[in-house]
């Protein structure tokens, strides 16, 4: 009964008659604003019903090939790369990172040679050396009887140093600046100075033929470096970079000798990379080193536990090993260990070098450091940095579809084609739901006359059946 009850209220309630549904098919077709189809519905001509109608197949055809060719693009994540050059009135200078090649004081590793190969497995975290097997025993031998000697304390204390001894002259944009203005860093050079660290007090540059000048002393007398580590020059290395980035001195550090003078002519390059997908930036890289080994080697960026000597024997160097070994670092993919960064500023430069001092120039540093001619010659270097001009060039890579632009390409399509819009797309969702509404009823109620509704009602009695039982 129940179920007879609801077969009634479909029919009566929600499914329209034949005419009706007949009647609303015909009046969308003559009102959508879906265009071309009014026309195939209205028109009593035969011919020019098969014609429009090949006209709107057509145009639905090329809609739908032209909405998946942009969906299909979109998916590919195209990228473009735009290059501006744009000139400012002020430019905020670089970072300067300055280091002597020569990194140990004579006196302090005259009776430790070993340092020197101790330095090698440090420095191998960013430059892998092959150990001869004669050294291993030895520093085997060391590390068991030093356990608590720290690499990091000792070059600190014992490397090089910048002070009025070292650094004769500075002078930034025609004031003087001093050795507690430059920020100690180590690097695979060990001590090293960085001038304008973390863009403190955010200096900025107005002119750009002037710059930061600077006369060192490298004193060769007072330091050394082994001869394993391939320096065989004496003088300064220094690296321009970001305020906000680490030195990175791997390809990247520029040098100048003794008795020389370089002038350095710098440009700033902004570099914007998009995210995977479109790019290959990624900015959550985590240092896998910290990762495997529980601490992080001093001379790598972050705030993590400092390896001692045993953990870069033990892990650290075998860790650079195997990663080079098993091809586990690659470089240039989002998912790589050196994946490309999603902004950096780069300063390429022009470097110019002269001889250092002429005759007078010697003889008043003579004067002035009570020192020969041939110390100066010997042991100072003077560098210029200045920018070439005050503009930036910004190369940036940017998506070349977004999700509004997708939108607007789809839209002009059906606009184009089919002249339609969003009230077209829902005015065809309406139709087409209610479409499959009268579905659903149709089937349902096309349910009693199933087989096992028919079972069900052929064995009730019939009223005939039920007179005559009564009347027997």
């Amino acid at each position: 009964g129940i179920l007879e009850k609801i077969r009634l209220y479909l029919i009566k309630k929600l499914l329209p008659h034949l005419e009706d549904r007949r009647k609303y098919h015909q009046e969308f077709a003559s009102s959508t604003s879906f265009h071309g189809v009014h026309n195939i519905v209205q028109t009593q001509s035969k011919t020019r019903k098969v014609l429009w109608l090949l006209v709107v197949m057509g145009c639905l055809a090329i809609v739908m090939w032209q909405i998946c060719s942009r969906f299909i693009y979109y998916f590919s994540w195209p990228t473009t790369t735009t290059v501006v050059v744009q000139y400012v009135e002020n430019v905020k200078f670089p970072a300067v990172t300055f280091c002597n090649l020569n990194r140990f004081q004579a006196h302090a590793v005259s009776n430790l040679k070993i340092i020197f190969l101790i330095w090698n497995i440090v420095s191998g975290v960013l430059h892998k050396f092959a150990m001869e097997d004669k050294y291993a025993q030895e520093l085997n031998d060391f590390l068991l009887g030093n356990q608590n000697f720290s690499i990091k304390e000792f070059t600190r204390k014992n490397g090089f140093y910048l002070n009025s001894s070292t650094l004769l002259e500075c002078e930034f944009f025609g004031k003087p600046c001093y050795p507690q203005d430059f920020e100690h860093v180590f690097t695979e050079y060990g001590n090293c100075f960085t001038f304008n660290r973390n863009d403190l007090p955010a200096r900025r540059v107005s002119l750009s033929g002037r710059g930061l000048h600077l006369l060192f002393d490298v004193q060769q007398e007072q330091f050394t470096d082994g001869p394993a580590l391939g320096y065989t020059d004496a003088g300064i290395t220094f690296v321009i970079h970001s305020p906000e980035e680490l030195p990175r001195f791997d390809g990247l550090g520029l040098l100048t000798s003794v008795g020389m003078h370089a002038q350095v002519s710098i440009r700033q390059l902004k570099s914007i990379i998009q995210e995977y997908p479109w790019g290959e930036c990624k900015p959550d890289i985590k240092l896998h080193i910290q990762d495997w080994c529980g601490c992080l080697p001093f001379i790598l960026p972050g705030n993590g536990t400092e390896c001692d000597l045993l953990k870069f024997y033990n892990c650290v160097y075998p860790a650079i090993y195997d990663i080079e070994i098993k091809g586990l670092c690659t470089i240039g993919t989002h998912n790589s260990t050196c994946p490309a960064p999603c902004e950096e500023t780069d300063y390429p430069t022009t470097v110019t070098y002269s001889s250092f001092g002429g005759e007078k120039a010697i003889k008043y540093f003579s004067a002035k450091l009570k020192k020969s001619p041939e110390y100066i010659r010997q042991n100072l270097v003077r560098i210029d940095i200045k920018y070439h001009d005050l503009s930036y060039k910004i190369t940036q890579q940017q998506k070349a579809l977004t999700i509004s632009e997708l939108l607007a390409d789809v839209g002009g399509q059906l606009g184009l084609f089919c002249g339609a819009s969003m009230i077209t797309i829902i005015e065809l969702l309406e139709y087409i739901f209610t479409n499959f509404c009268w579905m659903c009823i149709f089937l349902l109620l096309k349910a009693p006359e199933m087989p096992q509704w028919n079972n069900l009602s052929q064995n009730q009695p019939t009223h005939k059946e039920k007179k005559g039982i009564q009347e027997c």
